[in-house]
């Protein structure tokens, strides 16, 4: 199995520098705890589990239909298509950062070239080096695939448990046709596959409580970063602002000015009008 999983692997391997410290925390978990053990251990402790049903009848055809009602879908081939659908959205956000990364490079090269158009855009999701930033579309697309991961993962986690419960029982009572009675089947090693059952449900519990940490943790830093943006720096802070300009204002402010001029003007008419008048005495004194 380790072959089959070389492609998968490789391509979620690309994902960890696009995605958070989280999202590389739950890659970790996927390749170390699902299917690293998924492939050394579990595959070896199953088996050909049909070829160990027994059932305590000779009936051709008895064991196959109560294995089938039993068990519809193996435990391996059933994690294997939970790690399939819960990685399925995370290439999707490969794909699209990949694009990204395209689209700016070629922009940057544009930029770059000489007598080119400078009427572009200046590339916001990476850097000189490459790296990706988790903002705008690729932060709606990042949180978008988190979202899907999480309901797929409540998903199978819901449906082992309404197949086959989260606990191996060492007999199967069977009354399917066609079994000429109710007959007991047995499974074999029921302890240790019970052990692997808990373990595979334990880390995809794990795996669904990295993602939705992850949704909140990328919604508060996103929260923070725009309240930052609407603070005022001490430049930015007017010094003194104008006072309130009332309706009417301008025109009661234009009519005292021009009493206040009439008044000027009288006071100074009345005052050389006086002189003048002393004048006279003056010169004749």
């Amino acid at each position: 199995m380790g072959d089959n999983w070389g492609f998968l692997s490789t391509l979620l391997d690309k994902v960890q520098s696009h995605s958070t410290v989280i999202g590389k925390i739950w890659m970790t978990v996927l390749f170390l705890f699902r299917i690293m053990v998924l492939g050394a251990g579990a595959e070896s402790v199953w088996g050909d589990e049909q070829s160990d049903f027994i059932c305590n009848t000779q009936q051709p055809g008895c064991e196959n239909v109560c294995y089938d009602w039993t068990f519809p879908i193996s435990h391996i081939r059933f994690w294997v298509l939970q790690i399939i659908f819960v990685s399925t959205p995370t290439l999707v956000y490969l794909g699209h950062a990949v694009h990204v990364i395209h689209q700016e490079k070629k922009l940057r090269e544009q930029l770059a070239s000489p007598g080119g158009p400078r009427r572009f855009k200046s590339p916001k999701y990476t850097d000189e080096k490459g790296n990706v930033k988790v903002k705008g579309k690729l932060l709606g697309s990042y949180l978008t695939q988190l979202v899907f991961k999480i309901l797929i993962e409540a998903a199978f986690i819901t449906g082992q448990y309404y197949l086959y419960g989260f606990i191996m029982v060492p007999m199967f009572p069977c009354s399917r046709a066609p079994c000429p009675f109710t007959v007991q089947c047995y499974m074999s090693r029921p302890t240790e596959k019970t052990i692997f059952i808990i373990f595979m449900l334990a880390v995809a519990c794990i795996s669904l409580l990295l993602n939705v940490v992850e949704v909140f943790y990328l919604l508060c830093t996103r929260c923070k970063s725009r309240s930052r943006g609407r603070t005022y720096t001490p430049a930015q802070i007017p010094v003194e602002l104008p006072p309130p300009r009332w309706p009417g204002t301008d025109v009661a402010l234009q009519q005292n000015k021009k009493n206040l001029e009439l008044e000027t003007s009288h006071s100074i008419g009345g005052s050389l009008d006086g002189a003048k008048e002393e004048n006279p005495l003056v010169g004749g004194h």
